[in-house]
């Protein structure tokens, strides 16, 4: 432990109660069950010391990497999902932003043309936004050459001829997507991305993977990063939205634009937008970023062993944590910060297989320590909380003695918690307490499911109490609360 620790000032407080919506890079890919890093950086910076390590054994969208490297810490990131490993890499080895526009420009000059070839109606016009409803194209909209007004008009021979040159199209670049019979995101066994996307749309994508290829890495990665961050909106997913006022008695007639939120549904009233707008939208968003953001290369080791060696850097580990952690030696590891799957409440790697099926990532589901819907997974509470045990014990064994633990959690039901409560008896550690996490927007997976707490919450746990509590700095955090948080159910 630090000799000398900062005192949690008013301003600290304020920042862990009211995080910032996140922004720049952090706010540029989608991803479920992003944390906020003011809580994060505050542990950091406050409880460990330059050089030691931070472990998080449930990476995620990997931003709490950035944090420790930026304070010299070095850094153990474990994850199954191959979205989090290449997502985290993007993050601690983002390209030049000149680099990356130049390789954009690069691209658009190759086949922006050919890509809106595919979307040309009456007159070689340019439609950005078709409306389908129930399987039909009833309308195609066109950008205005002055004004800001679209322009609609019902879909022409010309638009029906150019769906059916697609027609059937099986995509060259993504691999077969693997979906289960899951009806908390509307997922089915025999579904393929095919079902989700227009044969136009693959096509094009195809042609965007094509020229992604040929570029090397850091630029390859953000570039594949920019499309899948853009593929919810290339697909058919994208729901209309309609009647919007009719709280207030003044409902429109007028259609709006919606977007991909959660799961794998196609509404029945829905749009196919322009996959070159889609993708070109994304890569101002992301050069913008890239210009505000402080572009620092930091070494990524390819193994924990050599993380260990040395006095800097990180090591990102694609595996079941299980395995990687007895990796690890004993007693080495200062603070443990991660956010595993919250029982049966998000299902990660079922979301994320539309991004690692274009990123052509293989995904290995067996491994995901997860109770899951869909029943041909056989992902069942008891096996989670045996999994969640085992992996309570082996963090036990590596955590310092005078080390912190944060686990972030939520589930909705008593049984879920099981491994909390058997805490004692399965390792060396002690839980003293806990507080809220707030969040900067409320998210659609944040559900409110009968027993789900309104809140996650930062479980705290140490090997050894009086060094950890004899400062009383955590009991100032704002809603600590010495006992495990209440379940309904």
């Amino acid at each position: 432990m630090q000799q000398t620790l900062f005192n949690l000032n008013e301003k600290t407080v304020h920042d862990i109660s009211n995080p910032e919506t996140y922004k720049g890079i952090f706010s540029f890919h989608k991803y479920w069950g992003k944390k906020p890093t003011e809580s994060l950086a505050y542990f950091i910076q406050n409880y460990t010391d330059e050089t030691d390590i931070v472990l998080d054994p449930f990476l995620g969208s990997g931003l709490i990497s950035r944090e420790c490297l930026l304070r010299n810490r070095r850094f153990i990131g474990i994850d199954i999902n191959p979205f989090s490993i290449e997502h985290t890499k993007f993050v601690l080895d983002l390209p030049n932003p000149s680099e990356y526009i130049r390789a954009f420009n690069e691209i658009e000059r190759s086949i922006k043309e050919k890509i809106n070839s595919t979307y040309h109606t009456e007159n070689s016009k340019i439609a950005s936004h078709f409306l389908w409803k129930e399987g039909s194209l009833v309308r195609v909209w066109r950008r205005p050459e002055t004004g800001r007004n679209r322009l609609e008009a019902d879909p022409s021979d010309i638009d029906l001829y150019q769906i059916s040159k697609f027609a059937g199209y099986e995509p060259k670049n993504i691999r077969k997507s693997t979906f289960f019979t899951n009806s908390r995101i509307n997922s089915k066994a025999e579904m393929a991305i095919t079902d989700l996307f227009t044969g136009r749309a693959l096509h094009n994508i195809d042609l965007i993977i094509d020229e992604i290829k040929k570029y090397p890495e850091p630029i390859k990665r953000a570039l594949f990063l920019t499309l899948t961050s853009s593929s919810g909106q290339m697909s058919s997913m994208v729901f209309a939205i309609t009647g919007r006022g009719k709280t207030k008695n003044l409902v429109s007639e007028k259609i709006e634009v919606g977007s991909w939120v959660i799961g794998f549904w196609k509404p029945n009233l829905h749009f196919e937008i322009n996959v070159w707008n889609c993708f070109e939208s994304r890569a101002k968003k992301l050069y913008k970023a890239l210009q505000d953001t402080l572009i620092k290369k930091y070494t990524l080791k390819d193994s924990i062993n050599s993380l260990l060696k040395d006095n800097n850097g990180a090591s990102i580990i694609h595996a079941n944590c299980l395995i990687s952690l007895k990796e690890i030696p004993d007693k080495s590891i200062k603070l443990i910060c991660t956010d595993p799957p919250h029982s049966d409440r998000i299902p990660y790697l079922e979301l994320s297989e539309l991004w690692n099926s274009i990123l052509n990532k293989n995904v290995i589901f067996e491994d995901e320590i997860i109770v899951s819907n869909a029943k041909e997974r056989n992902k069942k509470k008891t096996s989670y909380i045996k999994d969640m045990t085992l992996f309570i014990s082996e963090s036990s064994r590596v955590l310092k003695d005078d080390g912190l633990f944060l686990l972030y959690y939520n589930a909705r039901d008593k049984q879920s918690w099981k491994f909390m409560e058997l805490l004692s008896s399965t390792s060396n550690l002690n839980y003293i307490g806990a507080f809220p996490m707030e969040y900067s927007a409320n998210s659609v997976v944040q559900d409110n499911r009968k027993g789900g707490m309104k809140t996650d919450y930062v479980l705290v746990m140490v090997k050894n109490k009086s060094v950890i509590m004899e400062d009383r700095e955590l009991e100032k955090l704002p809603g600590w609360i010495s006992y495990l948080p209440k379940i309904e159910s």
